[in-house]
């Protein structure tokens, strides 16, 4: 029988339920909890989440979970788990670390705890008395206490599940691109329906919706650290990829567009369209957000203005809400999603939000304001 792991998928604050939406459409049962979710599966489940998962940040083996209040029982309880099973001698296992609520509250001494019993163990197991090289694979590890209850898991990843691979240029202050996704999936724009994005910067929303509007696997062209580890089947790299692909919808015509004012931002997002292999998939143009008109019903607008965040830029931030709302008041048929961390948004804007979502860009407190359109027959 296939060995079954318990796996842990982290998300941002408040897209957990989306990324347990994506294991459900993935066909897994699964446990949402803050900032992570949890199901079981096998290695190549594994995989799978990370080629498929749009929204989370990283896939991580749960290797253990247990009790501790002192340095012995967290030495002892690290020491018992099986690490030769995910380990070589020579494996690189760096341990990085984070207490909280709890009686062993020094995160130096937690992670020197913690990879002292876990070169202990492997010593052991491979009948090796002396220092462990270091020089083979890469696997990141973690230790977690949290009220006493120490997780430890092993990163399956390696950079964040954000890096697609597409983006070969950015531009200044770019969506992540899993948060982008967010974005998207969090409206109720489907590929039959029109999509823009009026201030589309690098282009990442107007990417993110492509993908999702073909049903491109986000990570079909990156790598990921659990291929480089000796346990893991090979094969079933190509295999996970090939079904990916087999699923992706390439004959679907997809009206997607994009402007921003900059003309050099424009360049970008066409840069990382192409690179992303959606360059004949978005119309992308210069232009202003005001002076954008359209004669298309039942659409969807999705925009990450910009927030007047630095000094003497929130009165040209409010300017152009103002704007949209001018021309969006007249698109009934058409939804509107707005992101910014304006509370005030609405009083520029000039109407008052449907229903407003709080999120986090990165470390920002962010309001996600929808206005929903009446669908013209």
């Amino acid at each position: 029988m296939e060995k079954e792991y318990q796996i842990m998928v982290t998300a941002a604050a408040g897209l957990e339920a989306l990324v347990g939406k994506e294991l459900e459409r993935l066909g897994y049962n699964h446990q949402v909890e803050n900032y992570r979710v949890r199901f079981q599966g096998t290695a190549e489940d594994i995989l799978k989440a990370n080629v498929w998962l749009r929204t989370a940040d990283r896939v991580k083996i749960i290797v253990g979970e247990f009790d501790a209040r002192t340095f012995d029982e967290l030495f002892e309880g690290v020491k018992a788990l099986p690490w030769e099973d995910y380990l070589n001698y020579d494996s690189e296992f760096p341990v990085a670390g984070r207490s909280k609520k709890s009686e062993l509250f020094s995160v130096p001494d937690v992670q020197a705890i913690t990879k002292k019993a876990i070169v202990n163990r492997l010593q052991e197991a491979y009948h090796i008395r002396t220092r462990l090289p270091e020089n083979g694979y890469f696997a990141q590890l973690e230790v977690m206490i949290d009220k006493n209850h120490v997780m430890v898991t092993l990163d399956t990843t390696g950079p964040s599940l954000f890096k697609r691979g597409y983006r070969v240029n950015k531009g200044g202050a770019p969506l992540k691109e899993n948060f982008a996704a967010a974005l998207v999936l969090l409206t109720n724009w489907h590929p039959d329906r029109p999509f823009v994005d009026p201030t589309t910067g690098s282009g990442t929303l107007a990417i993110e919706a492509a993908l999702i509007g073909r049903n491109i696997a986000p990570g079909l062209i990156r790598d990921f650290d659990i291929e480089q580890m000796d346990w893991f089947d090979k094969s079933l790299s190509e295999s996970v990829r090939d079904q990916a692909e087999s699923q992706a919808d390439y004959d679907r015509t997809l009206d997607i567009e994009a402007f921003d004012i900059d003309q050099n931002m424009v360049d970008i997002a066409i840069e990382n369209a192409k690179h992303a292999g959606l360059g004949q998939d978005i119309k992308f143009k210069q232009l202003a957000a005001k002076d954008w008109q359209t004669e298309k019903i039942n659409g969807v607008i999705v925009a990450n203005p910009p927030y007047g965040e630095r000094l003497g830029e929130l009165e040209a931030a409010r300017e152009l809400y103002e704007q949209m709302g001018s021309i969006y008041r007249h698109l009934p048929s058409w939804s509107k999603y707005i992101l910014t961390s304006d509370l005030e948004f609405e009083t520029s804007y000039g109407e008052k939000a449907t229903k407003k979502r709080k999120l986090y860009n990165g470390a920002m407190r962010v309001d996600y304001f929808q206005y929903w359109g009446k669908r013209a027959k």
